[in-house]
Formats: C-alpha cells, structure tokens, sequence
C-alpha cells in the first residue's frame, strides 16, 4: 500500500487567518455577508454549526474545573493547543481525493511517522547509553520502543477496516507514493542492523534527509553497540565484530552466540547483560508482529497487486518476515 506523505495540496500563506476562523466556526470576512444563509452542516460537529453557543455558565464540568481553580482565559498565555501545535497538526490532512476513507489513509500513516519519530528518539539514546554502559537508562528506554510498536502494531487494526473497494477509490490518488518511502522507517531499519546501500536511493532527492539516513546506515547499529559492550565486560565477541564497517549488513558469527551463552548460563553473575539480551529479544518480538500485521493488512485490503512504490507488495512484504535482526540471541535458545 503507498502513502500520500507530501502528496497534499498546500493552503496559500495568505488564507492562513481565514481558515483559522473558518475551522473555530467563524466565517471567512468575504464570505461573512453569506454565511447566515448557509445550508447547515452534516454533521453537528463539524466546523461552522448554526447553532446558539452553549451557555457555558451552566456546565457543570466548568463549575468543577473553576472551584478547582483551573485557569479558562488563554489570550495572553500559551494554552494546550499553542503548546502542541494543533492548528498545524489537525491542518496537515489533505485528501487529495474525494473520497470518505482518504481522511483514515492519512491520518493512519501520519500518526505512525509519530510514533516512528518517538521510536527513533528513544533508540538513538539507548544505543547511546548502552556506548556509555549506563544500561539501566538503555532498558528504560527499549522497553518504551516495545510499547510503542504495540502501538503501531494495534495501528493496522484501524486501517484494516479499510474495504478494498474503498481502497481502490483512492489509490491512484497516491500515484507512487508509498510508505516504503519512510526515510524514518529507514533509519529504524538501519539502527537496528538491517542495512542495504540501495534503501539509500529512495532519499537522495533530499540532501538535508538522505544525511540524516545516511548517518544512521554508516553509524554502529543497536546490536553493535551491545557486542562492543559484551567485549569490555571481557565475553569472548571475536575482534571482527567488535570494529568493522558499519555499513555492511551484519554478519552472524558462531562466536558471537557463545559470548551470549556465557551470559545466559550464568544469568546472575551476568545479570544486566541477560537483561539487555532480553530487552533486545523483547524489540525484534514486537517488531516481527509489526511486520506480520503489515503483511496482513495489505493483503486483506490490496490483495498481490504490486504496491504504489513499485514493490511486488505482499511478496516483499513476506520476504522480509525472515529478516532476523539478533540472530545469535534466538539461535543460543537452542543450545542452552
């Protein structure tokens, strides 16, 4: 499935004002003369109702909140919307199509490069911390980018309700568009050591974000960092694993899975190691389900039609399901 990501139609610099009125009920000023006459809106929330204000002096909510002391005139102060943005966040959908079920494409695919941005904060601090063997903050912070792919993974529960005939509508609206354009998902990908120069290409007509994928693909991914770690505890990791270029995919090494065995079987004496074992087993878990719900999703929705961005859709999709990102980890489970 693709994704309309920079495909929406901007809004002229000069309307900014004018739209602002017109999404808090206000008419536009050229247009004030007409609004009065203006047939009333589907819904009795959409912007722009023709209904009495509600006296506000009755709420019982309000009452509370005002005993409580709760602060209610925001001209002059920044209020929970000025703080989060919210006028450029719920003004950043734009179908371009004029179908009903463009709005949940969107909005679904929005709030994923969301999570993707927290998950990115989080991982590039934990790897970080793990550099500086301050691992009680690294598991903190894994164990937030567990929860977050719960998120993501509930995410395609939401756009499963997406018929194909209702995708259908829209897709050629998305032209090439596609998720698989994600340079956030490509750093994700790249921090945790699935690396390919080609996944660079898709980047390149943007220098300011290409450097910043690029610096996640020629930089120690999070497992690399763990070996180094292992090695300065004194775990037998072989040298080549230890310095190596980063950009080549990693390599999985029978000596590497017995400097985790040691840990394993001894998880005492090794105790924060096993626990960073475990939190990186924890991440790949939730990151296959990631994987498996997409690969569902979009054979539910798409079938094997190709995708927007040109991917043979759901055989690419199965193909990376075998992408094993800690193998030694997984394999040592056998042999302990």
């Amino acid at each position: 499935m693709g994704c309309p990501y920079g495909q929406g139609a901007e809004t002229a610099p000069e309307d900014d004002d004018a739209n602002h009125r017109a999404a808090i009920g206000q008419p536009k000023a050229a247009n004030a003369a007409n609004a009065a006459n203006a047939a009333p809106p589907a819904s009795a929330f959409s912007p722009g109702t023709a209904s009495a204000a509600p006296d506000l002096t009755t709420n019982s909510s309000l009452h509370a909140a005002l005993a409580e002391g709760a602060k209610t005139d925001f001209s002059r102060d920044m209020s929970y919307g000025d703080y989060l943005h919210l006028d450029q966040v719920l003004n950043a959908q734009h179908p371009l199509s004029p179908d009903h079920n463009e709005m949940l494409f969107i909005i679904q695919h929005q709030t994923s490069e969301l999570w993707m941005k927290l998950m990115l904060h989080e991982l590039q601090a934990a790897i970080g911390a793990v550099s500086r063997d301050e691992l009680p903050a690294a598991f903190k912070m894994l164990a937030r980018v567990s929860r977050i792919m719960e998120q993501l993974v509930h995410a395609w529960d939401v756009l499963a309700t997406m018929t194909p005939p209702e995708y259908s509508a829209i897709r050629r609206y998305l032209a090439n568009s596609s998720g698989f354009q994600s340079w956030q998902y490509r750093c994700i990908e790249f921090v945790l050591g699935n690396k390919k120069a080609a996944m660079l290409r898709p980047h390149a007509h943007r220098p300011d974000l290409l450097g910043r994928v690029q610096a996640a693909y020629e930089t120690p991914s999070l497992y690399d960092e763990s070996l180094r770690l292992l090695a300065r505890r004194g775990l037998p990791v072989p040298n080549s694993h230890v310095q190596r270029d980063w950009r080549e995919p990693y390599p999985a090494s029978d000596a590497v899975e017995k400097a985790w065995l040691v840990v394993y079987r001894d998880p005492a004496r090794h105790w924060d190691l096993y626990q960073l074992g475990e939190e990186l087993t924890d991440l790949e878990d939730a990151f296959r389900l990631w994987r498996f719900r997409h690969l569902t999703t979009v054979e539910r929705v798409i079938g094997f039609k190709r995708g927007t961005g040109g991917t043979s859709g759901v055989g690419y999709l199965r193909k990376m399901l075998d992408v094993v990102l800690f193998p030694e980890i997984w394999r040592l489970r056998t042999d302990l």
